[in-house]
């Protein structure tokens, strides 16, 4: 059964950083292209970043560029996202999946506010 679990959310003030963590289990980790999604208040789904099975290739939405960075741990079957100077409209929660599937984690609220 495919689990991922998400954590490290919170409450940050801008301009302040997060880490998020998304463990997997059931599934072989390192064989999967995965990414991070967020739902922004009354908002859809938005694509954030996606990283190759191997951790290689990384890929971002313009509005997370230069500030995110995804990274994945296949021993510790960990992907993460490494979040530096949030702005309020990075208040989402943030979900993490496999590239070709949708989110079925619990998530994690991120949220930017002074």
């Amino acid at each position: 059964q495919v689990q991922l679990v998400e954590s490290g959310g919170g409450l940050v003030q801008p301009g302040g950083s997060l880490r998020l963590s998304c463990t997997a289990s059931g599934f072989v980790f390192s064989s999967y292209a995965m990414k991070w999604v967020r739902q922004g208040p009354g908002k859809g789904l938005e694509w954030v970043s996606t990283i190759g099975s191997g951790g290689r290739t990384t890929s971002y939405v313009d509005s997370v560029k230069g500030r995110f960075t995804v990274s994945r741990d296949n021993a510790k079957n960990t992907l993460y996202l490494q979040m530096n100077s949030l702005k309020p409209e990075d208040t989402a929660m943030y979900y993490c999946a496999r590239l070709t599937t949708v989110p079925t984690g619990q998530g994690t609220q991120v949220t930017v506010s002074s």
